[in-house]
């Protein structure tokens, strides 16, 4: 078992505070249980799929597409032309 020091500003001591305050648990163990709550979620984020991560992003209809597949070489160039019209 290690012993730690660590520094919080006034916003983080003022949430340990009322996380204290609210379940009347140590300081010790306020830390240790938000420790394994954020171990968890890393571990969740570690194994997700890309197809989940992807449905997250909400897109919306045809994303950023601007226009559709099979007018992208006519798209792109129309692009490249705006953009170097500035």
């Amino acid at each position: 078992m290690g012993t730690r020091t660590v520094r919080l500003d006034e916003e983080a001591e003022r949430t340990l505070d009322r996380v204290r305050t609210m379940t009347g648990l140590s300081i010790s163990e306020v830390l240790k249980q938000g420790l394994s709550a954020y171990e968890n979620d890393i571990v969740e984020q570690a194994y997700r799929k890309p197809y989940e991560i992807f449905r997250q992003l909400d897109l919306g209809a045809g994303g950023y597409a601007v226009a559709p597949a099979r007018e992208a070489k006519s798209a792109i160039a129309e692009v490249i032309r705006r953009k170097h019209s500035r």
